[in-house]
This record gives C-alpha cells, structure tokens and sequence, in this order.
C-alpha cells in the first residue's frame, strides 16, 4: 500500500518518469554501441572472454575494487566525522585540504608518486648519499591501490558528511541517557543513520575505481579499462574492447543490485515533532592529537607529495621552444565548461532523486539505477560512441559544446543523483505536507521547502561533478570543439612528448582552480562555517 505522504507526487510521476526516461535512453546509447561492435566478435569473442588472460583482468580488477572500496571507506568515515561533529581544531581547513586529492587527476598523481618514491625518485636522491641505490618498484597493483584510494576517499567523505550535519542529536542523547557511551553510541545509533549515505559513497568509490583510466595506466597495472584501451589503440580490435566492456558493465550491474539490496532502507529522518537541537562538537580530549596526526598523515600522502611534485616541476620547467599556449584561456576554458556540466547534471538529477525518495517503487528504482551504467564505462567507449551516433544520425551536433557536456552528464551523472538522493531521504515527509496544506502545490513545495533542506547534497553532487569535469581528459580530447583547449589537454600533450617540467604549469593552475572553486562550494554552505 502506498504511505499517504508518497500521494501528493503522483501528480509529477508522470513527467519525472519521462524525463528519467530520456535520460536512461541518451545514457545507455554508449551500451548500445558496445551492442554493435560486440555481434562482430562472433565465436572468437567468446573465446576471448575465457582466456586466462581475460579473466586475470577479471581478478586484477575485482581486487583492486574491493581493497580501494576498504581503503577509502575506513579514511573517509573517520574523516567526514573529524570535520563535522568533533572539536578538532581548524576543522574546516583540515576538510578543505582533505579534499583536494579530487582536483588532482589520477594519472597526474600517479606520475607525481612514481617521481616522488620511484625506484631512481625524489626520495631516493635524498637517500642516495646514506647508500641506496635503487627503491622498491612503485609500479603494479600497489601503486595502483595507493593512488585510487588516495584520489577516490572523498567520494565516500561528502555524502557522510552532509549526513552527519542532517543528523538530529536527540537519538544519541536518548543513547547516552540509557547508559551507553560515546563508541557504542556511533556504531548503534548514528552508524546506522548514515547507511544510506555511506552506501552511496562506497558505490561511487567503486565505480570509479573499475572506470578508472590515468592512474592503472601510469601504474602498469592490468585492469579492465587499461585492456579495454590497448585493444581499441594498440590492435584497433573494436570487438574485443567492446567485448571487455560489457564484461564491466555487468559487473556494474552486480554493483548496483547488491547496493540495492544492502540499502533497503529509503527513510532516514527524524520521526516527531519539534525542531531539531544545534549539534554539539563533541570533545576529543587525548584523542586530538591522533585526530590530527591522522588528518595530517592523509592530507600529506594526497595532497603535499603531488602538489610538492608539480610544483618541483615548476620550478624546474625548461622554456626551450615551448608550444605557446595562453594559461589564461585555457583556466578560463576548464572552468567555464565544468561549472556548465555541474549545473546541468544537477538540474537533471533533482527530479531523479525526488522520484526514487518519494515514489521508490520497482520502476523508479531501475530507472534511477540504469543512469549509472554510464558511470562505469571508460570515458574513451562514451566518447566514441556519443561521436557514432553523432556523425551517423545527427552531424549538427558533432563536435559542439551540448555534445561535450551530453558526453559529462552521461559520465558523471550518478555523481548528482547519488548525494541528492541522500539528502532526500533525511527530509521529513511531515515538512513537505505542511508546505502543501498552506496551499502551495507540488512544485512550490519542491522549491520552497525540498530543494532547501536538500541543498548540502545538491551541492556536494555539484562539486564532485564540477571537480572530476575538471580533470577528465578522454571525452574532451574526443568531443571537445575545434580549438576549445582546456588544462587537462595541455598536460596530455606536454607528458606524451616526455617533457614533465613543463607539466608544472598547467598542472598547478588545474590544481589551483579546482581547489579555489572547492572553497566556494564548501563556503556556501553554512553548516561548514565553524
């Protein structure tokens, strides 16, 4: 039986459903290129998929998802709760540079920790004169796994974190005041408020972790999209790359279900009334300086060892006949377009989370879920075929800027609906009926009163939206106008010709601007204003 509070939205049903419904179809052309290219293979790509090379790929790639997903999961919990509900001095500044491995792009960073701890690096020049001559090789499935989690550990971090600020404290009181204390208060009390959140968050690690390019690329390692590349640029076997791909779309879909199934829960708000209390910092006492060796520990592996390294670079750059390029234009390039991608993809995700927090039935559910195929599939494969379709059923629109941010939502929409969603369930429905029982409607109630109380994830989703638009390098390279160059671009170019010191520049300017546009995100909102 429907709840009465799911009623009033039936009337916007209709429409959210056939806009969801446009969204999934744009999403899932990329699949239905793969489709195509796959019914070439025949026979022989069967034969392919159970090779024992294929299914090394399968294993490295598994691996290196679940130990990513671990990883992020145990420094993004404690973090988000360090910065949002503790007294942990400069909280706000910790949360910041916590945060800014996301403007860091994977290969960049990898590159920057071989330089940094390779076996002739940085670290063992300074330990050359001690003896050593040669360290570890960095390369391979550690390399791989210490730079992701690094990169990818805010992704769990923000949608914690806005949880943590929706959380009402009453319930912990209510813990505290029959006698439990402050650790069996998190893990029995507030743990299980932030489920949903945390579901999300460790899904999008995941994602990310399997579509991830740069960093298995820089590292050596042989994982899905790196395979998926060597056929498509090595061998040019179109059959065989799609072949892989569907292979990872499936493990997407295995992905999505057992979320689904682990999160059944869609309610997370306050049950009562009255108005909930300010929360209250708790206390550290001897554990501060563990919090903030622990913070300390994290900013410094993902965020001082590569800025160090760009900036070492920098410093160093040769200016013998450098290509001439305007950094003004191209910060200004990157800018404008991620801004633009972050807005339009939260638009579209708005009405997406609203139908699958108020309507969650089957349909809605598949809905919403099916946009995250697009999440999973290598920027290269959506590129490609987003330029199929284009130059095949509609030239117009090949190579200009909506195919260019098409080719982002598709890729980065999940990233929207995921922290929206969030937020949504941890809004009262009672909220949303007290608005319409003062005589606004569906869509003043949205405006007036969801989309407010909803507005910390709205822009978390915009921010990780509008930092990874920031440093994706495939589908501007594919889909970019001719003559729109942007930072990520010129870093391409510049380590494809060998010259790392004149990676420096454009690299600390994509680094600068994203951290700059990360501070005005997280200044908007109130909640972080300690």
């Amino acid at each position: 039986m429907t709840l009465t509070f799911l009623r009033p939205w039936r009337s916007l049903q209709t429409w959210i459903q056939l806009l969801s419904a446009f969204v999934v179809i744009v999403v899932l052309l990329p699949l239905a290129y793969l489709g195509i290219r796959a019914l070439g293979a025949g026979e022989e790509g069967l034969a392919y998929l159970l090779q024992e090379r294929t299914l090394t790929i399968v294993g490295n790639s598994l691996a290196l998802m679940l130990t990513v997903t671990v990883a992020s999961t145990l420094i993004g919990v404690p973090f988000a709760w360090l910065t949002s509900r503790t007294d942990l001095p400069y909280r706000r500044v910790w949360l910041i540079l916590g945060l800014l491995t996301m403007v860091i792009p994977s290969y960049l960073g990898a590159i920057t920790y071989i330089e940094a701890w390779g076996p002739k690096g940085i670290l063992q020049s300074v330990l050359a004169p001690f003896g050593v001559d040669r360290l570890p090789e960095i390369r391979g499935f550690f390399g791989a796994w210490l730079s992701i989690t690094l990169f990818s550990y805010p992704y769990v971090l923000l949608p914690v974190r806005a949880a943590l600020l929706n959380t009402d404290p009453a319930m912990e009181e209510v813990g505290r005041s029959v006698g439990l204390n402050r650790w069996q208060v998190f893990l029995r009390i507030t743990l299980p408020q932030l489920r949903p959140s945390l579901a999300i968050g460790m899904l999008m690690t995941a994602l990310y972790t399997l579509s991830d390019f740069g960093a298995v690329a820089v590292m050596q390692f042989n994982v899905f999209t790196r395979a998926i590349f060597q056929q498509y640029n090595n061998t040019f076997n179109t059959e065989r790359a799609a072949l892989l791909a569907l292979v990872l779309v499936a493990l997407t879909m295995v992905l999505l279900y057992v979320e689904q199934r682990l999160n059944r829960t869609t309610e997370n708000y306050r049950v009562g009334t009255g108005t909930r209390r300010q929360l209250r910092p708790v206390k550290l006492g001897r554990w501060r300086i563990p919090s903030l060796l622990f913070c300390a520990s994290v900013v410094f592996m993902g965020v001082i060892v590569p800025f160090g390294v760009v900036i070492y670079w920098l410093v160093g750059r040769v200016y013998n006949n450098p290509v001439p390029v305007s950094m003004l234009e191209l910060t200004g390039n990157t800018i404008s377009i991620s801004l633009l991608a972050a807005l339009v993809s939260s638009l579209v995700a708005l009405p997406m989370g609203v139908l699958v927090a108020r309507r969650p039935t089957q349909l809605n559910r598949l809905l919403v879920r099916l946009t995250y195929v697009g999440n999973v599939l290598p920027s290269l494969v959506i590129g490609l075929a987003l330029v199929f379709f284009t130059a095949n059923y509609l030239p117009s629109m090949y190579q200009t800027f909506p195919l260019l941010i098409l080719g982002y939502v598709t890729r980065f929409l999940p990233f929207s609906i995921g922290t929206t969603q969030s937020a949504l369930t941890q809004i009262n429905p009672r909220l949303e009926e007290a608005s319409r029982s003062l005589g606004k409607n569906n869509w003043q109630t949205l405006w007036r009163v969801t989309v407010p109380l909803a507005f910390s994830g709205i822009m978390a989703g915009a921010a990780l939206v509008f930092l990874n638009v920031m440093k994706e390098l495939p589908l501007t390279l594919i889909l970019s106008p001719i003559g729109f160059r942007t930072l990520s671009g010129r870093i391409w170019s510049v380590q494809n010709e060998g010259m790392f010191t004149l990676i420096g520049e454009p690299g600390f300017l994509l680094m600068l601007a994203s951290a700059l546009g990360l501070a005005v995100i997280l200044w908007r909102d109130p909640r972080t204003r300690h």
